[in-house]
């Protein structure tokens, strides 16, 4: 029995370290980084920054060009955020909502819309950041945390009341919820911009010039709908743990 237990522990920790696919990996002590992630993130995060200052470098009482742009960008989260949590308290959460909805879309847009495939590495190849799983759990599991922190701050401990109501029974469904939620975000993102980039990448190399573009001009509206959602579904959970569940 010892040995079974050995030779199963063994089986459990090898199938542990696979990977899928080769990576760029940076070797920080002990610890292997996908660097292709961070190398994309950081580009994203850049573009970001860079719009962002441009838009408020010189703010005009009359808004015009990207000034203009970013203010209906804005716009747009505020409405969103607003559909989502409620009148009264979505303004403290328009920066986290909106943040994850700008990033999502231009990781998603970049991968559709950049040919990373053209810049080699060592190992591995640039791609859209959401194209990698650790990228899509990290959002995710960030959005937990951040509903986890609206139903504390607001509620305090109460807020675990929820698990029990209206009975005890429902304890385990509750918190399977509570894993459910953050592995239907992380894979449906994942799943849609890794499949959106393979089909192309496949009908590249089959017809190399008109067969792809309708595909890639589809995988563009895929993109920006899976931001829209993503942000949606972080926004609806930030509100069901503020709402009030007795009322």
């Amino acid at each position: 029995m010892e040995i079974l237990g050995a030779l199963t522990f063994l089986n459990i920790y090898t199938l542990a370290e696979l990977e899928v696919g080769e990576h760029f990996l940076w070797k920080i002590g002990n610890f292997s980084i996908h660097g292709q992630v961070f190398l994309n993130s950081w580009i994203v995060i850049g573009l970001l920054v860079i719009a962002s200052l441009a838009a408020t470098r010189n703010i005009q009482k009359i808004p015009s060009g990207i000034q203009n742009f970013m203010e209906y960008v804005l716009e747009f989260i505020r409405d969103l955020v607003r559909n989502q949590i409620g009148e009264k308290e979505y303004r403290e959460w328009v920066p986290f909502v909106g943040t994850l909805f700008l990033f999502i879309f231009v990781s998603n847009w970049s991968g559709a819309l950049v040919p990373w495939k053209l810049v080699e590495l060592p190992s591995g190849e640039l791609a859209a950041p959401t194209n990698d799983i650790n990228t899509t759990v990290a959002l995710a599991l960030l959005t937990s945390l951040a509903y986890f922190y609206a139903g504390i701050k607001k509620k305090g401990l109460g807020y675990f009341k929820h698990y029990i109501e209206p009975t005890p029974i429902l304890l385990p469904i509750a918190i399977l919820e509570d894993f459910t939620k953050p592995l239907s975000l992380s894979f449906r993102l994942f799943g849609n911009i890794l499949a959106d980039e393979l089909v192309v990448a496949v009908l590249v190399l089959l017809v190399p010039l008109f067969i792809p573009l309708p595909v890639m001009a589809l995988g563009l509206f895929t993109s920006a709908i899976q931001a829209l959602v993503f942000a949606t579904l972080a926004g609806a959970y930030i509100h069901e743990a503020l709402a009030d569940h007795h009322d």
